[in-house]
């Protein structure tokens, strides 16, 4: 089973993207802002809690989350960063580096996916079946933004 996740939507503090397996449309995710600075190290352009992880290919297993108690998909071997985790959540204050499932996305609010905790079971499903036939991976690429909103131009 192959994951994609294409980031779309850049602001000022978070990113959202589109989660694919083997191609077909699966959920939104959102994640922290893109800070990576392609050539340079890690540790220079992240900051903790608050950084999105690197563009790449990763393994996905599913394991016991020591902070949710639960079995839930984590992401091996990135680089600079520990414990990334696919998981529920609706904001930026639910992740620290991890990638956040949500049926629904308002490109006019990019620090927000609802419907989370739907879209994590359904996707949960879906990995564990697909780890039971062989390794799972995801890859995160870039493609072009579909459109910037600045967090600044948002009023309520």
């Amino acid at each position: 089973m192959n994951l994609k996740l294409v980031r779309h939507w850049f602001g000022e503090k978070n990113t959202v993207g589109e989660l694919f397996i083997d191609d077909t449309f699966e959920c939104y995710i959102l994640e922290d802002k893109v800070r990576e600075l392609p050539g340079i190290p890690v540790e220079q352009w992240k900051i903790k809690g608050q950084t999105a992880i690197p563009y790449g290919t990763y393994e996905v297993v599913i394991t016991l989350s020591p902070k949710y108690r639960k079995p839930m998909p984590l992401l091996l071997d990135v680089p600079g960063f520990v414990g990334i985790r696919i998981h529920p959540g609706n904001t930026d204050v639910d992740t620290e580096g991890c990638l956040l499932t949500g049926q629904e996305f308002d490109p006019l609010n990019l620090n927000w996916v609802g419907k989370s905790k739907i879209s994590f079971d359904k996707l949960l499903i879906k990995l564990q079946l697909g780890l039971d036939s062989g390794p799972v991976q995801i890859q995160i690429v870039k493609e072009e933004p579909k459109f910037m909103v600045l967090d600044s131009e948002i009023t309520n």
